[in-house]
């Protein structure tokens, strides 16, 4: 369970969070959206203790965050940037870096045996061998995704995770993070630009603007004049047996 109460994050005197405070459960995938600059990278660093909140806290199954050695962080938060940084690493070492949490100075044969497994389901396995720098854009998401994974947290963060890919590599990043999710009954939190794509994955949908949550809903609760407050812009929501989604008025 995570639990985030009265959450207030600045820059110097610039506000970016205010009083932001939901609850969610394991086995979810919860989308934070919002417009450009309404705080969603923010919140998840905060989340992840990357940042220091100015007042509130962040509590993982009742405990504080803020009480958490950067070991017991690692072990149970999984944090996937907006930019992943490449280096000459192949596929499977870099991989592997999602187990350093749980060795020290040599990883066993059931860590090789577990990223091996990734690998095979994220349909990276003939890439193993491969620099990561030499890979695509959603290549490198993949991998970014199955370090996170293989790292076995309780709870994955990640940053607008497909805002540079293509169609295809983004219903194949997030339909592999949606059967994880089902599969492990963890936690995910990431934050999305494209409405109609959080309406297609997420569970549960928290609404940011300038700093402030408007709106901590499921699909039945995301109304036209909620989306209109947050994002400054009328819309429409269509719904038929498949699927539903936003178009502008």
């Amino acid at each position: 369970m995570l639990s985030v109460q009265n959450l207030s994050f600045q820059y110097g005197r610039k506000a970016i969070l205010s009083g932001v405070t939901f609850r969610a459960s394991p086995g979810e995938i919860v989308a934070i959206l919002g417009p450009n600059g309404s705080g969603k990278s923010t919140l998840l660093r905060c989340l992840c203790g990357i940042l220091k909140p100015k007042s509130g806290a962040v509590f993982c199954d009742g405990a504080n965050l803020a009480g958490f050695s950067a070991e017991k962080i690692a072990r149970q938060v999984g944090y996937v940037p907006q930019r992943i940084e490449t280096a000459p690493l192949s596929v499977f070492d870099a991989v592997l870096l999602g187990r350093k949490p749980y060795f020290t100075w040599f990883a066993s044969l059931d860590d090789f045996r577990r990223v091996e497994e990734m690998l095979f389901r994220l349909e990276l396995d003939s890439f193993a061998l491969r620099p990561v720098n030499q890979l695509s854009g959603g290549e490198t998401q993949k991998v970014a995704l199955a370090r996170a994974l293989v790292q076995e947290p309780q709870l994955l963060l990640l940053d607008e995770p497909t805002s540079a890919l293509d169609l295809k590599n983004q219903v194949e990043f997030l339909t592999a993070l949606r059967d994880a999710v089902q599969e492990r009954k963890f936690l995910a939190v990431l934050s999305l630009h494209d409405v109609n794509t959080a309406l297609r994955y997420a569970d549960r949908f928290l609404l940011l603007r300038e700093g402030i949550l408007l709106g901590d809903v499921r699909l039945a609760g995301l109304t036209p004049h909620l989306l209109e407050q947050v994002y400054g812009l009328p819309v429409e929501i269509h719904t038929s047996e498949r699927a539903s989604f936003v178009s502008p008025h």
